[in-house]
């Protein structure tokens, strides 16, 4: 009989499987770990060197009940060589990888035409980090000839484009465009069992929030990583996660209303434009 903390909503997450995580160390990231490690699976955490690292390992490590079980990788995702090291770690210790979780994310001020090293870091970790991980991992994880999920974490911001911090949203937006095109190489690969997901949390409550407590409006890390379990048994690509102020419903309208942007013709991020508010508002009501 499997227990109450086991996960049977796809083949890879069955006991005994290993799964790979960025941005381990807090946050969404290490909800999974210990929602993975709960249900029997090898862990291997990837994050950079320090504290929370350390942290996180003996947290998760607990919870396995085995040493084992959970192997910390000091790893910064914007270097292709720590990703590949990551890797090797990972198929050295464990013999496979089922799942690969592409979380690690930074947020960073910026403007479209200032804060130049800003846009560098985000750009380098939010999206190369995920490219460098698809070119390290992917290709083994076909040859393994078993099921197997890699799962990206992108973001709303990435598909609305909200004002406020571009070079966040541009990362974002390249995470979602792979993402898709991923999942349909990955489909088109004579004998492969690997399937892609995009993760697209709501507002959620992670260091990256900025705040001590968690707001009101936000899901907690838990609850997103229950969503997507939810989410990859119905066999979602879209793993569009609602929080407690947003609905998916509301999700959906703001997201047809800026796909409508480039159909009739409006001017840019209409959605916040003074002369549309009013249009906006009623296209929200109805």
């Amino acid at each position: 009989m499997a227990s109450a903390d086991s996960i049977d909503t796809h083949p890879a997450f069955a006991r005994g499987g290993v799964a790979v995580i960025t941005g381990a160390a807090s946050g969404i990231g290490l909800a999974a770990a210990k929602r993975f490690a709960r249900a029997g699976l090898h862990v291997c955490l990837a994050d950079l060197r320090g504290a929370k690292l350390d942290a996180a390992q003996a947290e998760v490590t607990a919870l396995a009940g085995r040493s084992d079980m959970v192997l910390a990788v000091p790893t910064d995702v914007s270097r292709a060589d720590d990703l590949q090291m990551l890797k090797q770690a990972a198929f050295k210790t464990f013999g496979r990888v089922t799942i690969l979780m592409n979380n690690a994310g930074i947020s960073l001020k910026t403007t479209s035409w200032s804060e130049g090293e800003n846009w560098r870091k985000l750009l380098e970790v939010n999206l190369w980090g995920v490219i460098n991980s698809l070119q390290a991992f992917t290709s083994d994880m076909i040859a393994q000839g078993a099921p197997a999920l890699i799962v990206n974490t992108g973001s709303k911001q990435g598909i609305t484009n909200p004002p406020g911090n571009p070079g966040y949203n541009v990362a974002k937006a390249g995470v979602k465009a792979l993402t898709e095109q991923l999942a349909h190489e990955l489909r088109n690969t004579a004998g492969c069992q690997v399937s892609a997901h995009l993760l697209v949390p709501g507002f959620t409550f992670t260091g990256i929030t900025g705040v001590a407590q968690k707001p009101k409006a936000a899901w907690t890390a838990d609850q997103v990583v229950d969503f997507m379990l939810e989410s990859i048994t119905r066999g979602d690509f879209y793993i569009l996660c609602p929080d407690n102020d947003v609905t998916r419903a509301m999700d959906e309208r703001r997201m047809q209303w800026a796909a409508d942007d480039l159909i009739k013709n409006r001017p840019a991020l209409s959605r916040w434009h003074a002369t549309m508010k009013t249009a906006f508002d009623d296209f929200m009501k109805a």
